[in-house]
């Protein structure tokens, strides 16, 4: 008897807080302003040139239901929400199953999203994921019910879901992925796209195909349950050989998805946008794409990563003189691999780390000419420890060489004892000054690369050196407006000196000898090979280790860095030593074949001095080799006398 009054009081309880939430729904949709679905979280992205690259829900392929194959709706709602027509955005019962559900796996297996609700993320939720999301979700999605017919968001639906590689809208995935319209799509090509919003990084059929037609089988067998189709027809669906396209009617780009995906990231970050995205009705960003330097890097890769499947890649191009990025590669074709290695991976860098550890060598009393011994050589360190590295294939010259010598070979022995004489906290804390956020352990290995660090970091470290020692913030959206042309949000930004601009030049043209034959003595700068090909001035510096390979090189209009490796990390052998070499010269050449050559003005208080380039000597009338270097004046070789340090680090 207890029980069944406690039972009667719950019910009662239940039925008035119900009544009371009814109540208020009904008076929220009354008086809540209606809810602009069609422009909303219209995302438009401009390159440089105001041209449109990526539209995100679509619009411009805005497809009504009358447009749109009833397979392709049929499978919607049967997939996705099949009491679509008969709840008011809420399916309650459902939600009740889901949680079951998900207590007894101990885990979130099942969802309870409608569409309803999907279609309100779509438009205004892309951006927190919190509580107070859940709360608008909420309030948005009665909104929607109470101003819009269950056709209208149906129609909306499909016309802003995400159906991967950029493609968002059915009309949009259908020209994609089957080079026809949405109205056209037979049912096992309407059944394989209604399956990929699930997960578009999983079950698109150009990433895998398996995967993509086992969510195709769950797709019909939900239309055949819900009797949409028959068994029979399920079946013959299943059977279909279907001829996937998977390109685009506009711009024919393996990579511009990637740039797209950092744009999206990097508008997450943006504070003033989420407060005020539900008024904007649409955006318009403005990016500093290049068009022609996107092309460029693309057409470099696939050139040069021709026949080596496995093979990865990241490559960015920035002006160094504002931080914008022109141009973002985050992997070889986005179609396979939707992972953006220029953004989210860090790598060892290998020498590439040597210009920030030779700039601080001449802000602390090194010039071009200043000396090591080139042998083999065991430091101490911390006690008893002991560190032997080598040179690239046991290269020495067993005489004293200069800076520039050192550089241009790449000499490992040089650039850990110029590390141990200055000190090994000096090199984590001027890669810190450049913009380096990555943690750098002062070890005696660090000059030569060890540690991991992002690709965009890197290029923005030597944007300092090309900037004239200017650092700036690196960069992909300039500006943002809503649908009427108010500006939401405008990239500015002051550049902060952190370097000595004649220092900067300096290291800039020590940074030339890697391809200068005027060094091939007891052994050839790094990147000889290039010389040939190079049209232009440019300071550049390669890198490898047992798993990357790296070229990062700029002149005064722009910075490229280029890395290859594989993902799983497994080693690459010497014959693609020279693959990042030739991506990054040849995206430089392409790029910048129209632009008249430039480089950087001499400061005042430098002076060009003619030196033996090997041992930084002052040239007489009887070297056989002389070169031009540079030396902050009071500071450059004055006779044939030299000072080499080995005896100094020794003390």
């Amino acid at each position: 008897m207890k029980l069944l009054k406690k039972i009667i009081k719950i019910s009662v309880f239940s039925l008035i807080i119900g009544l009371t939430l009814g109540l208020a729904v009904y008076g929220y949709g009354q008086v809540s302003v209606k809810l602009e679905i069609k422009s909303a979280n219209n995302i438009s992205l401009y390159d440089q040139s105001g041209n449109v690259f990526f539209q995100g829900n679509g619009t411009s392929k805005w497809a009504t239901l009358d447009d749109i194959s009833p397979y392709v709706i049929n499978a919607t709602i049967a997939t996705e929400d099949k009491n679509f027509y008969k709840h008011f955005g809420f399916d309650f019962l459902r939600i009740i199953k889901a949680g079951y559900t998900n207590i007894l796996a101990g885990k979130t297996k099942q969802g309870a999203s409608t569409i309803s609700q999907q279609y309100v993320k779509n438009l205004f939720l892309d951006f927190d994921k919190t509580w107070e999301r859940k709360w608008n979700e909420l309030w948005l999605t009665l909104n929607v019910e109470m101003h819009y017919s269950k056709d209208e968001i149906l129609e909306g639906y499909l016309n802003t879901i995400n159906y991967g590689h950029g493609m968002y809208g059915i009309e949009n995935a259908a020209s994609y992925y089957f080079n026809k319209s949405a109205k056209d799509l037979s049912l096992a090509e309407a059944t394989m796209l209604v399956g990929i919003p699930k997960s578009p990084s999983n079950y698109s059929p150009i990433v895998n195909f398996d995967l993509a037609k086992s969510r195709q089988q769950l797709v019909l067998s939900n239309m055949v349950r819900n009797k949409y189709i028959t068994e029979e027809e399920k079946n013959k669906a299943l059977s279909e050989e279907l001829h996937v396209i998977g390109k685009k009617s506009t711009i024919d780009s393996d990579t511009l998805l990637y740039f797209q995906d950092a744009v999206l990231d990097e508008l997450k970050t943006i504070k003033s946008i989420p407060s005020s995205f539900l008024d904007t009705g649409g955006l318009k960003i403005y990016t500093t794409l290049d068009m022609n330097a996107q092309m460029s890097l693309e057409k470099a890769i696939k050139e040069n990563l021709n026949g080596r499947e496995e093979l990865q890649t990241a490559g960015i191009m920035i002006n160094p003189i504002d931080g914008s990025i022109i141009a973002l590669v985050g992997g070889r074709d986005y179609a396979i691999s939707q992972f953006n290695r220029a953004t989210k991976s860090k790598r060892q860098v290998g020498s590439t780390m040597k210009p920030f550890l030779y700039y601080a060598a001449l802000e602390n009393g090194f010039t071009s000419s200043t000396s090591f011994t080139s042998e083999e050589t065991t430091f101490v360190f911390s006690g008893e420890k002991t560190y032997s590295p080598q040179n690239a294939n046991q290269i020495y010259g067993h005489k004293a060489i200069s800076l520039a010598t050192a550089i241009a070979y790449s000499e490992n022995i040089y650039a850990v004892k110029t590390h141990m004489f200055l000190g090994e906290e000096i090199l984590p804390n001027i890669a810190k000054r450049l913009g380096i956020t990555s943690d750098l352990p002062a070890i005696p290995s660090l000059p030569l690369g060890t540690s991991e660090i992002n690709i965009i970091e890197m290029a923005s470290a030597y944007s300092v050196f090309a900037n004239n020692g200017y650092k700036t913030t690196p960069h992909l959206i300039t500006k943002i407006e809503d649908v009427d042309g108010n500006v939401l949000y405008e990239f500015k930004e002051t550049p902060e000196l952190v370097l000595n601009p004649s220092l900067s030049f300096i290291l800039s043209e020590l940074l030339t000898t890697t391809y200068d034959s005027t060094f091939i003595d007891y052994n050839y700068p790094t990147i000889i090979n290039l010389a040939g090909r190079l049209s232009k001035k440019y300071a550049v510096k390669s890198g490898t280790t047992a798993t990357d390979g790296w070229t990062i090189g700029y002149n005064p209009e722009v910075v490229t860095a280029v890395w290859i490796g594989f993902d799983d990390n497994k080693e690459i052998d010497s014959s693609m030593y020279s693959i990042s070499k030739n991506i990054w010269a040849d995206s430089m050449e392409v790029f910048l074949k129209d632009h008249e050559e430039v480089w950087f003005d001499i400061p005042s208080n430098v002076v060009g001095v003619l030196v033996d380039p090997i041992s930084g000597l002052l040239a007489t009338k009887d070297t056989p080799k002389k070169k031009i270097l540079y030396y902050l004046k009071g500071t450059e070789p004055s006779s044939s006398e030299q000072m080499v340090f080995d005896e100094m680090l020794d003390n």
